[in-house]
């Protein structure tokens, strides 16, 4: 594999930003593909003879189609399809490679972030709860632990595929998306384990009855947790937890 071409940083930047708004054009028909061509464009101006040239529009129109992923790790999409282009692939060549990167990017990118670190990040938040941290404390707790990984996982993403191009496929073994669901949701279900009876002793408050109610059920919620072994994923038991957490809060 040949080493990638430079990419100057005010173009780097300026995918990054768009990359934020890539689900801004959002639609039926190309989903995420108008998200798609709009941060790649930044670099496409890089083709020679500028955005006025038959390349350009050509290329634009290429990476504006259809195209589903999740937004998070679009920018692996973003940056393999960016170097692919500058470096004149063959359009056939290229839109195979479009066709065939949607599933995986989708799949691993739906348990990594949304069943796996949303509801870690959730249960950490909620752990300051149970500590005493106030309801802005909390939030600001939630979104900067949520968004550090957010942000790091694009920033991964462009720069993986900048670096791979069209031979981007190795890099999709990378520990992070092939173990990372799995280890997120086990570090989530133990989380829940801290957050919800630190909650609950909150709600209810020091030295009343039902607190003792509440440790019981929560010893017999882990002892059934532990029977059921792999059959329960963890993200699937603090989604539980921070539902029964939520209609506990209301109740009270």
């Amino acid at each position: 594999m040949t080493a990638p071409p430079t990419l100057p940083l005010r173009t780097r930047a300026a995918i990054f930003l768009r990359m934020l708004a890539i689900q801004g054009s959002w639609n039926y028909e190309t989903l995420l593909g108008n998200g798609i061509g709009f941060a790649i464009e930044p670099a496409l101006r890089l083709l020679p003879g500028g955005p006025h040239t038959p390349e350009f529009k050509s290329a634009l129109a290429r990476q504006s189609r259809y195209f589903n992923a999740h937004p998070y790790l679009a920018g692996i999409a973003v940056g393999a399809l960016a170097r692919a282009e500058l470096d004149h692939e063959p359009p056939e060549l290229i839109e195979r490679f479009r066709t065939a990167l949607p599933g995986p990017l989708g799949s691993v990118g739906d348990r990594l972030v949304w069943a796996g670190w949303l509801p870690f990040c959730s249960l950490v938040a909620l752990v300051t709860f149970g500590f005493g941290v106030g309801p802005l404390g909390v939030v600001a707790t939630f979104l900067l632990m949520y968004n550090a990984g957010h942000f790091a996982l694009r920033i991964w993403g462009l720069e993986t595929g900048w670096k791979h191009g069209l031979r981007v496929a190795p890099a999709l073994a990378h520990p992070l998306l092939r173990r990372g669901p799995q280890e997120i949701g086990r570090a989530a279900a133990f989380m829940a384990g801290i957050a919800l009876p630190l909650a609950f002793s909150r709600i209810i408050g020091p030295g009343r009855f039902v607190l003792g109610g509440v440790l019981v059920a929560v010893l017999v919620s882990t002892v059934l947790v532990i029977r059921l072994g792999g059959r329960m994923e963890g993200w699937r038991l603090a989604l539980l937890g921070l539902i029964a957490f939520a209609l506990i809060s209301v109740a009270s």
